[in-house]
């Protein structure tokens, strides 16, 4: 506390000296204070008031009950995969079930299913094993089978193609 009073004494003394003026400290005026937290208080509270207004039933949006989807087990199939140039033949075993919007869809997939195992046997007998590597490889088979169904049961769609079995030897 000392050394306080005798830096206050210093620095009074040599203002008076003329060595250095003294800076005034500035105060925000009161009347600047009190206009700041009007304002504030005014936008919190048509914030508030806007909030609450929104925050009625009339404001939230409606959730639409779920449809359930439907599932198709396609037959297992048992494919050679296309090996050039190998000794070893390689073979690929795979569950596919069909995820289908609603369950009306497995009426309109059961007619056309010979059309969609064909085009399945087809397409997997020309992949290498090379093709099958990774998760990659598996996302583009996916995408491959949701395009080729779409095409053979248009103008219907399907959701996706899901793998139950996987197995490559």
């Amino acid at each position: 506390m000392a050394e306080k009073a005798n830096k206050e004494a210093e620095s009074d003394a040599a203002s008076e000296d003329g060595d250095e003026p003294a800076k005034p400290k500035r105060k925000l005026p009161l009347k600047l204070i009190g206009i700041a937290a009007a304002a504030l208080l005014v936008v919190g509270g048509g914030g508030a008031g806007i909030f609450m207004l929104r925050g009625g039933k009339e404001g939230q949006p409606v959730a639409e009950p779920i449809k359930p989807v439907a599932f198709l087990d396609l037959p297992d199939l048992l494919v050679n995969l296309s090996n050039v140039g190998g000794d070893k033949t390689q073979y690929l075993k795979v569950k596919i079930v069909l995820e289908l919007p609603d369950q009306t869809m497995v009426a309109q997939v059961q007619p056309v299913m010979p059309r969609v195992v064909d085009a399945f046997q087809t397409y997997l007998r020309e992949l290498r094993p090379g093709d099958l590597e990774g998760s990659a490889g598996l996302y583009r088979l996916r995408e491959e089978l949701t395009r080729r169904i779409n095409v053979a049961i248009a103008p219907s769609r399907i959701n996706a193609v899901l793998f139950k079995e996987f197995l490559v030897q």
